[in-house]
């Protein structure tokens, strides 16, 4: 977004291939134009911390050395991503709250809490010279959220009485007739599966899915489970998640995988990722037989 000789970067997510990108890992955003004017970055903005929101900055913060403004959980998984990278030095990494307002420039960027798959998740009301403009980031409309709060529409209902410029928002799905339902509705399945499921069961999802994960411990611990996370970005994911507390975790219930060996199939629970057919994730190396301690 640019006004003047102010530009704000809104999100630097990365997308995986389509099926005809042979030979292609990631698809990373061309960034040519802000390269051409990066001295008048003011700062990059984070939703929040899904891969599509914040993958390609260990790829492209080093080239655009700007501030960064997220939540305190969007900072941490942008700190492991960073670390693995090796790109964390040197970065500035600033913690917002939802509810907080900084200045970048001319333009004053107000943090609004949003639903979302994932804790922290905040919308964007930005107030600029020529009005205001709010971008919904990634939101849902679920009054029964697994953790975080529901959707600030007061807040979106007084700057609709006020007056916005420009609305930037997309609806998944929206022409499809229906609603979505709540969050919870996946922990009701994952319940019902760790009570019927004969062995072991194996979740898969992004390691960002921070709800989800909780989902699944919680259901493990009502079915006394033990749960056992594989994959380096996975656990580096849950380790942070647990030292921040945005994952909670009863005593022993989370297990290193040497200790799996000789335990029975139906108390174990297994965190992966691979959710998108990586080929160099866990869950496929785990179906290869590659993995060194887990097969399916």
């Amino acid at each position: 977004m640019e006004y003047g000789g102010d530009i704000i970067v809104i999100d630097v997510g990365l997308m995986f291939p389509e099926e005809e990108m042979l030979g292609i890992d990631l698809v990373i955003p061309d960034i040519s134009y802000l390269m051409e004017r990066r001295e008048r970055i003011r700062g990059i903005v984070i939703t929040h911390g899904h891969e599509d929101h914040i993958g390609a900055l260990p790829f492209l913060l080093p080239q655009l050395n700007a501030p960064v403004y997220s939540t305190k959980l969007a900072q941490g998984l942008i700190q492991v991503k960073l670390k693995e990278r090796k790109a964390l030095e040197g970065t500035e990494l600033n913690v917002v709250s939802p509810g907080e307002q900084v200045t970048l420039g001319k333009f004053g960027v107000e943090f609004y809490p949003v639903c979302h798959s994932i804790p922290d998740s905040v919308g964007l009301i930005i107030h600029t010279p020529v009005g205001v403009i709010v971008h919904s980031g990634d939101f849902k409309l679920d009054y029964t959220p697994v953790s975080g709060k529901p959707t600030d529409l007061s807040r979106l209902a007084q700057l609709g009485a006020q007056g916005v410029l420009l609305l930037l928002s997309d609806s998944t799905y929206a022409e499809l007739p229906g609603y979505t339902p709540s969050e919870k509705v996946v922990g009701e399945t994952l319940d019902h599966i760790m009570a019927d499921a004969p062995g072991r069961v194996i979740v898969t999802t992004f390691s960002s899915l921070i709800s989800r994960i909780q989902q699944v411990i919680d259901a493990a611990a009502k079915h006394e489970r033990r749960v056992f996370v594989v994959g380096r970005s996975m656990s580096d994911t849950v380790r942070m998640a647990l030292e921040l507390g945005y994952l909670n975790a009863p005593d022993g219930i989370l297990g290193r995988l040497d200790e799996i060996r000789g335990m029975p199939h139906n108390k174990i629970v297994l965190i992966t990722t691979g959710s998108q057919g990586e080929p160099t994730s866990a869950l496929v190396r785990m179906a290869n037989r590659d993995h060194r301690q887990v097969h399916i």
